[in-house]
Formats: structure tokens, C-alpha cells, sequence
């Protein structure tokens, strides 16, 4: 039998030429050392400067061969775990994995259908949708909680999330507090700090801002990620004509620069630190302001960045099934069906935002459960065709003949499910026999398998006593929120 690579070829999408890529890679190293990067972070600062980068203020000027040796040092893959221990995720190149997104302001109850400021109880909702679709590889929260103390927000969030999925989960937080109480509930639920670091059930989201600034506090989270042995995806991205140049490849190069910053000061942290550097680089509409959601260049933009950081050996994540649109609609398919097929063509490592609407600001379930169906076919795409003796069947044809049929044959009846992808959603049926079972649209289809969901499905329990020690930290937390705000 011929060899795998001969019998079965993944399709593939690439935007940039290695040539393109080689020179959008030289052309950031000459803007990170030429132009330099606002560093915030004090401790980052002294790690830049001990490897010989130039410090002017708190602007670093960072020598090529830092950033080459960071991009030699950070593995080339790692491996998030579900804390069900069945569902895991290897975070490499060409191997795609999709889920939401943390930072939507508004929720779609799912079952009033009206819209409300996201509050405590819908992150859980999220996870438990996400732990029944079988396309949702991984768990973020949908939303940005609004009825807790603010700064506690990411707490609340993750120990709902951890909740109510086995899959694993990446969370975020805005401060060392955060991650740390983080930790300390993702800790209950691994058992040890050797087991977590060993099959880490989480990874921590952090972001880098556009043009070419580092900030303190997404600094200091992320270091303070790497050293206690956290996976770390960093993720930001330009704005082409706003916070990037108006062109593809400026904000290309202002994007990369932002995410290999971010990766050296991790790998002079933690040489080995497992990251994923990631990005959302838009385009602006400049009749509205706003940077579209749905808009095909930021597939283009991110594809391209996947290229980049293939040739590099670097996991990379980026964005689809979002939309603009602000309910679920023709738009919303249309949008979210083109990134999603465009993104895991790309081999994006980590696909995120999947849910959104309208430019990020709400989080939809009804959404999440129409894009498991469209990331399902897009897989079945992805699977590509095999040829092989084995799947070439001439001695089936042979035997059937001009003329014959194959329906009946043991060979279709064995192979049928694997080779040809049945739909949970889509309607198949003459017009007669749907139009008998109630002439349900789209729309309808959805939102019943999303109140099936939330009627039957339960997540694997957390593990005996985890539950006590999750929520024992939500109330030091509580505590020491209320005790800032006496001083």
C-alpha cells in the first residue's frame, strides 16, 4: 500500500509565496529593531535589555537573532487537555481547532430570544453548549460577565466554565490576581500542580495591542503564566488604517511584530514556555469606523499569518464563525460559513470567536450550534480524498459491472458513514416529507437542538471536592476585592 502522504492529501489554502513570507518576516525583524516596541512592563524591560536589546525609555529596540532564538525555543507543539480525559487538543500547525470567543458585552438569552448585558450564569450556558457539540473543540466564556465586581469578572467566568465542560478551557484575566486565582481553581481540578503541568486542563488568553505597544498588565499576566508552567496563547493584531498601515502587508508586519515581542519576553521568562501567538488583523470600514467582523480580509489577513507562522514552526491561532450581522441570519451564515472553511484551509492551529455578532459585541448560542454544523462539513472537506488500492474498488466495479448497482453491496453499506458526511441541521427531504414534519426553516432547526441541549445535556461532574476548593477561591477573592475598596 502506498504511503499516507501518496494516499490522501489534506486541501490546503496559501495566500503568501515562501519569497513573500521571507520578506514580511525580515521586514518585521527590521521594524522591531529600527522602529521598536513600547514596553511597559518593568521586569519585561530587564529581560529585553539583559539580551541585548536597546532600551530607550521604555521603547526596546530588539536585535534579530532575540527574536530567532525565541522562535527556536518555543515548542512546536503542546497539548491542552479536557479535564474529562477523553477530549485533548494538539496545538500544531495544520491540525484545526474551533471555539468561542470571551469578549462579548452582550448575551441572546436562549430562551427569550432577548438580548441583555452578559451576566453570571451565561459563560456555564456556553460551556455546556460547547461540552454537547461535538465540533467545539475547546471552551471560552461568550461574554464579559457585568453583574459581579468588575475586576473579578475572568474569575467568575472560569469557575463557571470549568464547570460545565470537560473540554478544556482558555480563560483570561486582567490581573497577576486573576491568573493566579485561576490557577488555583484549574489546580483543584488537575489534583497537583505536577498533574496540571503535565496535562494542563486550561491555557491562559492574553492579548498585545496595536501599533507596536506592550502593556503592563498583559505583561506581567502572561510572565506570571509562564513561570507557574501555563500555556500561554497571545493573541492581538492590527487595524489596517487605524492602528496598522491601510495595506495587507503593513498591517502583517505591525500584527507579527506585536505577537513576537510578546514571544521573546516569554522564552527570556521561561525558555520552552509553551505559546501560541495569534492574531484578529482587520480592516477598518470607514463609512461606519468600525473594523468588520465579516469581512473577507480578515481571513486573507489571518491566513497569510498562519502561513508566516507555519514556515516559523509556530502555532498560530485566528478567528471565523463571526459575523457583523446582529441577529442570525443569511449574513451571519454567509460570513461565518466563509471563514470557517477559509481558516481550518489555512491549518490554523486554534480558530477563535466563533458566536460573535456584531463586530464582537454579542454572543449568540443559537450561533455556536448553527457554526458546529458548518465547522462539521468544513471538516469533511479538510479530510480530503483518499486513494489507495483499498478505496479505488476496482475489483467492487469489476464485479458490478456496466450497468449494475452498488446500494446493495456490502462494501457501501461498510464504508457509507465514513465517506459521506450526514448533517445534524440541514434539510435533505423531498419538499413533501418536510413540509409534514412541520416545515421547520433553518432558524427553527437550530434553535430546537439548542433547547435539547440545554434540556438534557450535563456535563462530566467535577472531580469529588474540587466544587468546594473552586468556590472557597471565588470567596477569597470576593474578600479581597471588598477589602481594596475599604483601604
Amino acid at each position: 500500500m502506498d504511503a499516507n502522504y501518496h494516499t490522501q492529501q489534506t486541501p490546503q489554502f496559501r495566500v503568501l509565496s515562501e519569497a513573500q513570507m521571507r520578506r514580511l518576516y525580515q521586514a518585521t525583524l527590521e521594524c522591531l529593531e529600527r522602529t521598536g516596541v513600547a514596553v511597559h512592563n518593568a521586569e519585561a524591560r530587564r529581560l529585553l535589555a539583559g539580551a541585548d536589546a536597546r532600551l530607550d525609555g521604555e521603547r526596546a529596540h530588539i536585535p534579530p537573532h532575540l527574536i530567532q532564538d525565541a522562535v527556536a525555543a518555543n515548542p512546536r507543539s503542546f497539548t491542552l487537555w479536557g479535564r474529562d480525559g477523553v477530549h485533548r487538543m494538539q496545538v500544531v500547525p495544520d491540525r484545526v481547532h474551533f471555539g468561542p470567543g470571551p469578549t462579548c458585552t452582550y448575551f441572546i438569552d436562549p430562551h427569550s430570544g432577548e438580548m441583555h448585558q452578559t451576566r453570571r450564569g451565561d459563560p456555564g450556558l456556553t460551556a455546556r453548549v460547547c461540552d454537547a457539540l461535538e465540533n467545539i473543540d475547546y471552551v471560552m466564556s461568550l461574554g464579559l460577565i457585568g453583574d459581579v465586581p468588575p475586576r473579578l469578572a475572568p474569575v467568575y467566568e472560569f469557575a463557571e466554565m470549568i464547570a460545565n465542560s470537560g473540554k478544556p478551557v482558555l480563560a483570561w484575566g486582567y490581573s497577576t490576581e486573576n491568573v493566579s486565582d485561576i490557577y488555583q481553581m484549574a489546580l483543584a481540578v488537575a489534583g497537583s500542580e505536577q498533574a496540571l503541568r503535565h496535562k494542563p486542563n486550561m491555557a491562559f488568553f492574553a492579548t498585545y495591542q496595536s501599533p507596536l505597544i506592550q502593556t503592563d498588565e498583559d505583561l506581567a499576566n502572561v510572565l506570571w503564566a509562564v513561570e507557574h508552567g501555563l500555556p500561554v496563547i497571545y493573541l492581538g493584531g492590527g487595524c489596517a488604517g487605524t492602528t496598522a498601515p491601510v495595506t495587507a502587508a503593513g498591517t502583517l508586519v505591525i500584527s507579527l511584530a506585536g505577537a513576537l515581542t510578546g514571544l521573546a519576553i516569554m522564552q527570556l521568562k521561561q525558555r520552552g514556555a509553551r505559546v501560541c501567538i495569534g492574531s484578529v488583523p482587520q480592516a477598518m470600514d470607514l463609512r461606519t469606523a468600525r473594523p468588520p467582523y465579516g469581512g473577507p480580509e480578515m481571513s486573507l489577513y489571518s491566513a497569510a499569518l498562519a502561513d508566516i507562522c507555519r514556515w516559523l514552526g509556530l502555532p498560530f491561532m485566528g478567528t471565523a464563525g463571526a459575523s457583523e450581522s446582529k441577529l442570525l441570519d443569511l449574513q451571519a451564515a454567509i460570513e461565518c460559513s466563509q471563514q470557517a472553511l477559509l481558516s481550518a484551509l489555512s491549518g490554523a492551529a486554534l480558530v477563535h470567536d466563533v458566536g460573535f455578532l456584531d463586530c464582537a459585541q454579542i454572543g449568540s448560542l443559537d450561533s455556536l450550534v448553527m457554526n458546529d454544523e458548518i465547522i462539521a462539513m468544513t471538516r469533511r472537506v479538510m479530510r480530503g480524498i483518499e486513494v489507495s488500492d483499498d478505496t479505488l474498488m476496482l475489483d467492487l466495479i469489476d464485479k458490478v459491472g456496466p450497468g449494475g448497482q452498488f446500494i446493495s453491496t456490502p462494501e457501501t453499506r461498510k464504508r457509507y458513514r465514513q465517506e459521506i458526511w450526514n448533517p445534524t441541521l440541514m434539510d435533505r427531504q423531498p419538499f413533501e416529507a418536510w413540509q409534514a414534519a412541520g416545515a421547520l426553516d433553518m432558524n427553527q432547526r437550530i434553535h430546537l437542538k439548542l433547547e435539547k441541549i440545554l434540556a438534557e445535556h450535563q456535563p462530566p461532574p467535577l472531580p469529588s471536592g474540587a466544587a468546594e476548593k473552586i468556590a472557597a477561591v471565588l470567596q477569597a477573592a470576593e474578600r479581597r476585592e471588598a477589602s481594596k475598596k475599604s483601604e
